[in-house]
């Protein structure tokens, strides 16, 4: 027999991490992450000005809009709100490579790099390290608002935020036990069980594929592009939700496109030199986002094909600033390196099954911005217009879904271990999602009031 080599270290097996899963409830019991810490210096519209401060000043009136039209778009664009509290209260201390808004409109279609239809989380602004329960608190908190801002019957609602519990519960110990490559090739196929869902919940899923197959690069382009006398392709200005950027912008757009390509994969280096620059323009994208600094970039081929990218200003993530998480330090090393962008476009990677190859990032004048291509086969299901049924499936697939991200750490095992068989930790969570959900609803009424409509 020969001699250990001194130099090498076994990994803790999968039984070691659940078993350290399990005795992480001594100083954390699973019942305790139903508790929800409200303090008398809770100040939510502070927080929002305070995000507001530090965006385009135009458009904050817009975001004010956009998250006065229901407590559930209000709940879109306050993760920064739901840190701050979920930092008040006791956490399971696992840590994971999380989302940071994993709520259920943040998850949907788009084209894999196979141009196949995947089902994934699809936004990532906030994503860092951060206890794995808080992702889950999101969601199921998302799907008590969405339940109730459609008026369902709080027993259905109820339901289907524990069925998603238990769905993310079951998931995650599945994929502790998997191997490493077996996680990192697990995938949500969206046609693969369609024939097994119910009438309606089929027919909804449907109907969300075809309209995300309709949604590609090349439509975006002949609705936002035309052509100008000398055949370079010009966005068509939509104030205020599209307008044209400054002149210096315009005349620094290949050093910036330049900058970004040094980010992407060298296949897409390669391919990105098939086109130049030809137009830029400020976009608004989605609630909470409004006033971040977003742009669309139009790269034209010789024979006037074109290709959209869009830039998309990246903060520091509110698990950080807001939550208080420190990150691991080579994932803070890793951010001082690439700033928040390379943070965002890491992430995504880590946590989506296939990611959009275009994914880079850049710095402008201090600004740091990830890239993305534009529009291709977006698409998601409203949750707020399903039936009862089909909801409650969505909001399973969108724990599932999320499982699958967090099982991609290697403390999935301990997560799995924590959680045992998702009985006592889905009403805890459940407990916890009712009463934020509770709170989110006053914080809406508050900031109406503060924000009356014209």
């Amino acid at each position: 027999m020969t001699d250990p080599i001194d130099y090498w270290t076994p990994l803790p097996s999968v039984d070691t991490l659940i078993a350290e899963g399990r005795a992480a409830r001594r100083s954390v019991p699973r019942s305790a992450l139903s508790r929800l810490t409200v303090g008398s210096d809770r100040d939510p519209l502070g927080i929002l000005d305070r995000q507001n401060a530090t965006r385009v000043q135009s458009l904050v009136p817009l975001r004010t809009e956009r998250m006065s039209q229901s407590a559930f778009a209000f709940y879109r664009g306050t993760a920064a709100l739901m840190a701050a509290d979920l930092a008040r209260d006791p956490h399971s201390g696992i840590l994971v490579p999380s989302c940071g808004d994993a709520h259920v409109a943040n998850f949907g279609f788009y084209g894999s790099p196979q141009r196949t239809l995947v089902f994934d989380l699809n936004d990532f602004d906030e994503a860092a390290w951060a206890p794995w329960e808080w992702d889950v608190k999101r969601l199921v908190t998302s799907i008590v608002i969405a339940g109730r801002a459609t008026s369902r019957d709080p027993v259905v609602v109820q339901d289907a935020a524990l069925a998603a519990v238990r769905a993310y519960a079951r998931a995650i110990v599945t994929a502790a036990r998997e191997t490493p490559l077996g996680r990192y090739f697990s995938h949500l196929d969206v046609r693969g069980n369609i024939d097994q869902l119910d009438d309606e919940s089929r027919r909804a899923l449907r109907a969300a594929i075809r309209d995300a197959e309709k949604r590609t690069g090349d439509r975006a382009a002949r609705r936002l592009t035309t052509p100008t006398a000398d055949g370079r392709l010009e966005f068509v200005e939509n104030p205020p939700s599209t307008t044209h950027t400054a002149p210096e912008v315009e005349r620094r757009l290949a050093e910036f496109v330049t900058a970004y390509a040094q980010t992407a994969n060298v296949d897409i280096r390669m391919l990105l030199r098939n086109y130049v620059p030809a137009d830029s323009v400020r976009r608004v994208v989605g609630v909470g986002s409004v006033g971040t600094r977003c742009y669309l970039v139009a790269l034209q081929d010789g024979d006037g094909g074109a290709l959209i990218l869009q830039a998309k200003e990246a903060g520091r993530s509110v698990l950080v600033e807001y939550g208080g998480i420190e990150q691991p330090a080579d994932v803070a090393s890793y951010i001082d390196r690439e700033g928040q962008g390379g943070r965002v476009v890491a992430l995504q990677r880590i946590l989506q099954a296939f990611s959009d190859p275009f994914l880079g990032h850049l710095t402008v004048d201090g600004v740091d911005l990830y890239v993305r291509q534009f529009h291709d086969m977006k698409g998601g299901l409203d949750i707020e217009t399903l039936e009862d049924v089909p909801f409650a499936r969505y909001a399973q697939s969108c724990a599932i879904t999320l499982a699958r991200a967090h099982g991609q750490s290697p403390n999935a095992a301990t997560v799995a271990g924590y959680i045992g068989n998702g009985r006592l930790i889905g009403e805890a969570l459940l407990e916890w999602a009712q009463a934020y959900a509770e709170v989110s609803q006053a914080d809406y009424d508050a900031f109406v009031a503060a924000h009356p409509a014209p």
